[in-house]
């Protein structure tokens, strides 16, 4: 094996090393995409088993209390309709003086 062979033998190498290199670079940044899919999944299947769980649970109350299931945007108003607040177009956010009835937030409430 002459020089000239030797030196091309080598830079052969090196070209089919940078390659790889390349290729392993690559199949890395895709595992890391999986990787962080897996994990952005499980998270969500968590929230998943827990609203289901959550949902059972209301289901069950539902049944034994026999009352209409509040939405959680209706339940936030009505938590800030028994704090004193009015919840209705008219006085959004306004405080109610001495917990006075309000037509228009109980239409708001009971529909």
């Amino acid at each position: 094996m002459d020089k000239r062979e030797l030196y091309d033998g080598f830079k052969n190498m090196e070209a089919q090393t940078q390659l790889m290199l390349t290729k392993f670079s690559e199949l890395r940044e895709g595992l890391a995409e999986v990787l962080e899919e897996n994990a952005e999944l499980k998270i969500e299947n968590q929230h998943l088993h827990e609203f289901i769980s959550e949902q059972k649970m209301d289901d069950k109350n539902d049944e034994d209390i026999k009352e209409p299931r509040l939405s959680k945007s209706r339940k936030n108003l009505e938590k800030l309709y028994n704090e004193g607040f009015h919840v209705c177009n008219q006085f959004y956010g306004t405080h109610r003086e001495d917990n006075e009835s309000c037509i228009f937030c109980n239409e708001i409430l009971n529909r």
